[in-house]
């Protein structure tokens, strides 16, 4: 059932962001962050200046707050971007989207909020069309939910499948026991996603080597569209410039 239209991969750089720092964590943990940097505007430019096509935040303190924490920081990624920018964490109502997309954000993504009230992603798609994403953390093929303390007994596919004529743009899919953890993407989970739905899936946590981003670009006819890469890219088990340039 997966659309094949869509050809281009994008591996997509992600800029954690917690306190106004660029972070990445371990499977989660808020106490388990590393600091890669302090000026966010900086960080965005330099993934942007080796070739990134979109980029990924993520709003931590806002994920946790359930309301965005990190303004400033965001607005500086903005003003400085000439590529798309995606952004999750904390994003629980249509005002808070609305705000987001006047800061220059090109497509919020909903978490938690599309698992507790699923209309929500409904009325998102139809106020801003091609500018909701849907974020679906899971374990073991269940979601998981609220910074992933909350694993459910809800099939991450039939939670997808809810979406399919709301107008999703994507799907971002982490399987959170690999996220920052450099193991390599759960690739067959991902595609068994893609393949159930025709809404384009992003495959996120794990990707570690340059071999996890070609596996997952191998997948696009399935409707896999584009990794997320963090920790691989700040700490160089990715050559982010040679990924761009291979794919």
């Amino acid at each position: 059932m997966s659309s094949s239209q869509n050809t281009t991969f994008e591996l997509i750089p992600a800029i954690d962001l917690k306190e106004g720092q660029c972070v990445r964590l371990k499977q989660g943990r808020m106490e388990d962050a590393t600091v890669y940097g302090s000026n966010a505007g900086e960080m965005a430019a330099h993934w942007q200046a080796l070739g990134a096509k979109r980029l990924h935040v993520v709003d931590l303190d806002g994920a946790f707050a359930g309301k965005p924490a990190n303004r400033e920081a965001i607005k500086a990624i903005c003003d400085v971007m000439d590529i798309p920018v995606q952004l999750g964490g904390g994003l629980r109502d249509l005002s808070m989207i609305e705000g987001m997309l006047n800061l220059g954000i090109d497509r919020v993504i909903l978490g938690s909020i599309a698992i507790a009230e699923p209309k929500i992603v409904k009325e998102a798609c139809a106020a801003f069309p091609n500018q909701v994403c849907v974020g679906i953390d899971a374990k073991s093929g269940m979601v998981a939910v609220h910074g992933w303390d909350d694993v459910t007994d809800v099939k991450a596919v039939d939670l997808a499948k809810q979406f399919e004529d709301d107008g999703v743009a994507a799907i971002i899919y982490t399987d959170i026991a690999r996220d920052g953890m450099l193991t390599g993407p759960n690739i067959e989970e991902t595609t068994n996603l893609a393949k159930a739905i025709s809404i384009p899936v992003i495959v996120s946590g794990g990707v570690a080597k340059m071999d996890d981003v070609l596996n997952c670009a191998k997948h696009v006819d399935d409707g896999i569209c584009g990794a997320i890469t963090g920790r691989a890219i700040y700490e160089n088990t990715i050559d982010f410039k040679k990924a761009m340039e291979l794919l």
